[in-house]
């Protein structure tokens, strides 16, 4: 690391801040003492360690980036490709290349790249393209024509089916659809008087009898927005057919701002983050917080709960509507809004897509489209597979044609309409395996990976996936949320990998628990906080993390909250003495964000109002808290109170950010972690 990074850091840290218990004399410093690494971290050092920007010593080694095979790489990405699947088993596969340890597990890694290569011709075959294929909202749901409203629905298992709503008073008798051989419902409505017949921001529903002659009612599965009656306990959610005349769309006016060197996420929740008990709107959003995440150097903002749904507790990851933005806090046009401010400001945007599996809901969500059929005519796998016992969800069927052609397409939706940079992958773990991670530890051992066990489906669908998201957008940021580690996740397509440009570093955030519930101070170990840290792949890229929403749900509390506690209450005043701990908190909490920050990763990621120390937890509104909206927002006036301490923690943090601006050590090739000293407690 330049001298004058480390200056600036230690100034503020590891000087005045810097608790008794860790200091002893902080200014001892070595970037030459020997540090007496363990065999897991000799390992890990020529793998995948990479320091803060520590000069690497003349005898480490430098890795180049194996190259796929032209051939292998041809037929994984080349849409014209004449290769056929065949020739898989010929080729050497690019993961091979820099895990040679992979080779053994070659039946596997062959299998499924036969199987997205298939996969993938059979779209090209009898789609066009796999961008077409992805253009599945242009023909399904309402679609607006010349003279004419389309509305397509797949529901083979229906045996009759209308269209319903305040257009025809609820009557379908006029409006009754017809059945293709694919299970495809569809019909045109005719404009009236030159007029749509379905004004826009009416209530729609699709309407359909199953096998047992009773007829219900059900949200169509692509539509574009869903609202509740707020007047209403526990009401139903209603689809909305959504087709603003030109004067009322939102027209972009600033472009994507470019991929930056390395990607600093500030992730958020719109909903909750108005300091006042409420939900947030995400014009409040856009006018107000994201100049303050610009302020502290953030490049990235990762919006949580966007994809409609019913239950707000959920934090988004119960989804009912996938092709709508939740209605909680405005309407499509004010989302682009948000994403058009944020780039004016030089924000990238993700969105956490989940697509992982889906709310249980009948009523309201897509699980009411499964009236008892077989998987082959369903969103979903039947039985037990279909039906996530620990999340009372249900789980796609990747197999499916027409459920790949409805993520796919939810996918470019959201990037086309809206213009979203990227997603971040929820529950990708749940999905590479048939046991979903359920009670199974990950040592590493790669038999847990490549086996039966393995989602090949799952594994096909997010190939591709992140070949479409690349294709057409280049730029694209695209993390999975995957605890096991998989190998070959966070690489290319064309080298046999999955495709994902980062993973979560999921278990960096767990140490610190540990540390914080578990650890005196003194007894915290340099060596074992530097190889949690550190552990990754060699050339698969993580987000690294002290805390996000996860760490602050009811039941836990934040990373300040574990340090301070109580002393947050009454003692944060630079009016009085600070009593030892909050000065300690106050240290700690810089010091656990910037090693994971310089150690854990190619990038980093903080959770909306951890910058500054947010006291407490989250708890959304519930039966259980009387429906309180106390614990489920953000106290921006901790931060603008000039006499709180809370402004410490946010000028470091921001002093992080602008760090890695100017001399991108997140980014940096350097690999080597030159001192760990138990002594001084410095790493």
């Amino acid at each position: 690391m330049p001298t004058a990074c480390w200056n600036l850091l230690s100034q503020t840290a590891l000087g005045a801040l810097m608790p008794s218990s860790l200091s002893k004399d902080a200014s001892k410093v070595s970037t030459s003492s020997r540090c007496g690494i363990s065999k897991c971290q000799t390992r890990l050092i020529i793998g995948s360690f990479r320091a803060a920007g520590f000069p690497s010593p003349k005898s480490c080694v430098k890795h180049e980036r194996v190259q796929p095979t032209s051939a292998i790489s041809d037929i994984l990405t080349n849409d014209n490709s004449t290769m056929s699947t065949a020739d898989v088993e010929t080729e050497n596969i690019g993961l091979f290349g820099m895990d040679s340890a992979l080779e053994s597990y070659k039946d596997h890694f062959r299998y499924r790249i036969m199987r997205y290569v298939e996969q993938k011709k059979l779209i090209e075959t009898y789609e066009g393209s796999l961008e077409e294929f992805a253009q599945g909202y242009l023909k399904f749901g309402f679609n607006r024509e010349k003279g004419y409203i389309l509305y397509q629905e797949w529901a083979p298992a229906a045996q009759e089916a209308e269209v319903i709503g305040d257009f025809n008073g609820w009557d379908g008798s006029n409006h009754r659809m017809e059945k293709n051989q694919f299970g495809v419902w569809s019909i045109k409505i005719p404009d009236c008087n030159g007029n749509p017949a379905i004004p826009h921001k009416s209530r729609v529903k699709f309407r359909f009898k199953h096998g047992n002659g009773d007829w219900i009612d059900r949200i169509p599965a692509w539509i574009k927005y869903a609202t509740v009656d707020p007047g209403k306990f526990a009401a139903p959610y209603d689809g909305v057919y959504w087709d603003p005349p030109p004067s009322e769309r939102y027209q972009f006016k600033y472009p994507r701002p470019p991929n930056p060197k390395s990607t600093r996420i500030y992730e958020a929740h719109v909903g909750m983050s108005s300091s006042e008990p409420r939900i947030n709107s995400y014009q409040e959003f856009a006018d107000d917080v994201l100049p303050r995440i610009q302020a502290n150097g953030y490049n990235t903002v990762q919006l949580m709960a966007v994809m409609e749904h019913s239950y707000y507790a959920s934090f988004g990851y119960h989804v009912t509507n996938f092709f709508a933005a939740s209605s909680r806090s405005g309407t499509p046009e004010d989302l682009k809004y948000l994403i058009d401010k944020a780039h004016s400001l030089g924000l990238r945007v993700l969105m956490d897509v989940v697509h992982s599996h889906t709310s249980n809901n009948i009523t309201d969500g897509l699980n009411g489209f499964d009236v008892g059929q077989s998987s082959q005519d369903s969103y979903f796998h039947t039985g037990e597979r279909g039906y996530h016992k620990l999340w009372d969800s249900r789980l796609f069927n990747y197999a499916n044609w027409e459920v790949l052609r409805f993520l796919l397409s939810n996918l470019r939706w959201w990037i086309e309409e809206f213009n979203f940079d990227g997603f971040r992958f929820d529950g990708v773990t749940s999905m590479l395996y048939h046991h979903h991670g359920i009670n199974t530890t990950f040592t590493g051992n790669y038999n847990e990976y490549f086996s039966e066990a393995t989602d090949v489906d799952a594994v096909v669908y997010m190939m591709l996936a992140n070949h479409l998201i690349h294709k057409i957008l280049p730029d694209a940021t695209v993390v999975a949320e995957d605890v096991s580690g998989m190998p070959g996740l966070c690489r290319p397509v064309s080298d046999g990998g999955i495709g994902f440009d980062y993973r979560l570093a999921m278990a960096i955030p767990d140490k610190w628990i540990d540390y914080l519930k578990n650890k005196k101070d003194e007894d915290w170990s340099m060596k074992e906080i530097t190889c949690s840290l550190t552990n990754r792949r060699y050339t698969e890229k993580c987000i690294a993390y002290a805390e996000s929403h996860d760490q602050a749900i009811v039941g836990d509390k934040t990373v300040a909250f574990f340090l301070m506690d109580k002393e947050m209450y009454s003692n944060m005043s630079c009016l009085t003495e600070a009593p030892p701990e909050v000065e300690r908190g106050i240290a700690l909490h810089k010091m656990i964000h910037f090693i994971t920050m310089a150690l854990g990763g190619e990038g980093y990621l903080n959770f909306m109002g951890n910058e500054f120390g947010h006291p407490e937890w989250i708890d959304f509104p519930r039966e259980g808290n009387g429906w309180s909206y106390e614990k489920c927002r953000r106290q921006w006036d901790l931060v603008d109170t000039d006499h709180l301490r809370y402004k410490f923690m946010n000028a470091f943090d921001k002093a992080m950010n602008l760090l890695d601006e100017e001399f991108s050590f997140l980014a940096s090739s350097k690999q080597i972690v030159s001192s760990i000293n138990e002594e001084d407690k410095v790493g």
